[in-house]
């Protein structure tokens, strides 16, 4: 597989010369509560909390865990008494990024480029999350075919300093079967990874711990809703779907300008890590250790809550003496007046989720739409209790099933979206394709295993309810000869262009019967045969369709010309074919 790739850029590090030119400081506005350490590098202070909480349920991330470690302001000159430029080496080093990790965000930009390329996704952009999610697949620490040694996996989301979001994958991505956690370099959760996962590296597999696989499923999650990301209010728009918090998207877009100002990369397994997590947790050594396939991540232990040095501890006993403290009443018997301790475990309380009992319609119509157009209706759900509840901040997946090209806005057969306070989740709006015929569009609730509701939509063949010829010109032939005009006309449907529309041509017998003529004019394939009808034509992207050049026999007269179209349009065209005039004799002298 690492031949796919060509040559991997594996160099050693080379010795270079810091460059003498001051890097001027990010705007405040993307850098808030700025300090910075001992090492040249900066951290935010201020707090790291969703703008929203239900916001939580609908990002790439699930609001989980992040970096908040700001790139380091370079600097020309030596700090005084260090005996060099260490922030100038500083700040080289943390502008590096591993070989393979930037291979993969280059290929994605690429891969997006040709794909999506309205969505002008830059591959620093994806730089940027990558290093806020796992500062870059933790320094590079990935094999030759881009996947990590070991796995990346956020907290575990049980609604502590995180969202609450039970088991969506039965553990096979995070290992979890009660909680979900984020996972890879770019830290998608699993019910997101179910849609927004690619394969980036054509190894037939979507592994959330591949960096090319992670890297083109972040390039398609933020190129979602035909966001255009060279613009400002679409990409923070798009880096806010990833995280959903100021403090993150101000992160991102201070790494964005950094890589912005150049980069270069760095031999995989030697980039610099970040120390500063966004739940105030432990974070690894500035320094990379080598990559090791024996490596594993060790989660943070449940934290001891006893304490020691406390007297009456019962690991150390009471007093200086070390002797255990003598019972105040007898083993197995409560104080009189007191209730006896419960021995059962508290209890988690229900989450939203675990309250649906099922779904129901929340007034979706009649869901039809011509080829290529967007649904006029969109899928709404409403998640209940037994009791008819409405359930909100629920999590709702809607899914495009059976044989079609249909996708919803921003070309996702998948979306997911969490019920309002009114219980209701509304699906991205639905854009049918060019394939007529049936489908099915599903939805199902996230993290529960409740009944799905289904919808059935149409798509139907384009069509037109009117035709009109686009001049008013006589169509006029002599016998054997060949029309000087061709046929053109315009479709139009409800007044707006009719484009893509099927139509039929055919040379008629007359205005009562439409069977084919058999005399008079006709066209000609390409063999030079007579033909008198035209099946498959299809109207143009300006609702136009032009006919081939028409001929006529010897026959004399006028005769008739129909063409119709899908949706009942139908345009009758009348064509005459007389003998040329002869030229008045000359007065005689």
């Amino acid at each position: 597989m690492s031949a796919q790739f060509g040559k991997r850029l594996r160099k050693g590090a080379a010795t270079t010369t810091v460059a003498a030119v001051a890097v001027a400081a990010l705007a405040a506005s993307q850098a808030p509560g700025v300090t910075t350490d001992s090492a040249g590098r900066r951290q935010a202070t201020d707090s790291s909390a969703p703008d929203t909480a239900s916001g939580a349920d609908d990002t790439a991330t699930g609001n989980s865990r992040y970096y908040t470690d700001l790139p380091p302001l370079d600097s020309p000159t030596a700090t005084p008494g260090t005996g060099g430029d260490t922030s100038g080496i500083t700040a080289s080093a943390e502008r590096g990024i591993p070989a393979t990790v930037l291979d993969a965000y280059k290929k994605a930009e690429s891969a997006l480029g040709e794909s999506k390329p309205g969505c002008n996704l830059p591959w620093q952009l994806l730089a940027a999350i990558g290093k806020v999610e796992s500062g870059q697949a933790r320094g590079g620490r990935v094999d030759a075919d881009g996947t990590t040694y070991s796995k990346i996996l956020g907290p575990v989301l049980n609604g502590g300093q995180f969202a609450n979001i039970r088991d969506t994958d039965n553990g096979a991505y995070d290992g979890d079967s009660t909680y979900d956690r984020a996972v890879g370099p770019m830290q998608f959760i699993p019910s997101t990874w179910e849609w927004a996962g690619r394969d980036g590296n054509g190894d037939g597999r979507k592994d959330p711990n591949n960096v090319y696989d992670a890297a083109l499923a972040a390039g398609n999650y933020l190129c979602r809703f035909n966001w255009d990301l060279s613009d400002q209010k679409d990409l923070r728009r798009a880096i806010l779907s990833y995280n959903n918090s100021t403090h993150y998207l101000n992160t991102v877009l201070s790494w964005l300008e950094y890589y912005r100002k150049g980069t270069h990369e760095v031999p995989d397994g030697t980039g610099t890590l970040p120390r500063n997590p966004s739940d105030g947790g432990t974070s690894g050594s500035s320094v990379s250790p080598s990559p090791s396939p024996r490596d594993t991540q060790t989660p943070n232990p449940p934290k001891d809550t006893t304490d020691p040095t406390k007297p009456g501890n019962p690991a150390t006993g009471s007093g200086d003496s070390g002797s255990p403290t003598p019972p105040s009443t007898p083993p197995g018997t409560t104080p009189p007046g007191t209730t006896p301790p419960s021995t059962t475990p508290p209890s988690t309380p229900p989450t939203p989720t675990d309250t649906v009992d099922h779904l129901e319609n929340a007034g979706t119509g009649t869901l039809t739409a011509m080829a290529g157009d967007v649904f006029a209706e969109k899928v709404a759900v409403r998640t209940e209790t037994e009791a008819g509840e409405a359930v909100a901040k629920v999590r709702v997946r809607f899914i495009v099933v059976g044989d079609t090209d249909a996708t919803f806005t921003g070309g996702e057969t998948v979306a997911t979206v969490v019920t309002d306070s009114a219980g209701t989740a509304t699906a991205p709006a639905l854009q049918a394709g060019e394939k007529t015929g049936s489908f099915t569009v599903r939805a199902t609730v996230v993290g529960r295993a409740v009944p799905g509701l289904d919808y059935k939509a149409t798509v139907t063949a384009r069509q037109a309810d009117a035709l009109a010829r686009t001049t008013d010109t006589a169509l006029t032939c002599v016998p054997g000869g060949e029309f000087a005009e061709q046929v053109e006309v315009k479709a139009t449907y409800k007044g707006g262009v009719a484009d893509g529309v099927a139509a039929t041509a055919t040379l008629i017998k007359s205005a009562d019967d439409p069977t084919e003529n058999d005399k008079g004019p006709h066209f000609k394939d390409a063999d030079g045969k007579t033909v008198r009808t035209l099946k498959g034509l299809t109207t143009g992207k300006d609702g136009l369709l032009k006919l081939p050049k028409l001929y006529a026999d010897d026959t004399t007269g006028t005769f008739l010309l129909r063409i119709t179209t899908t949706g009942g349009a139908t345009l009758t065209v009348e064509l005459k074919v007389a003998a040329a005039e002869s030229a008045s004799p000359s007065p005689s002298a």
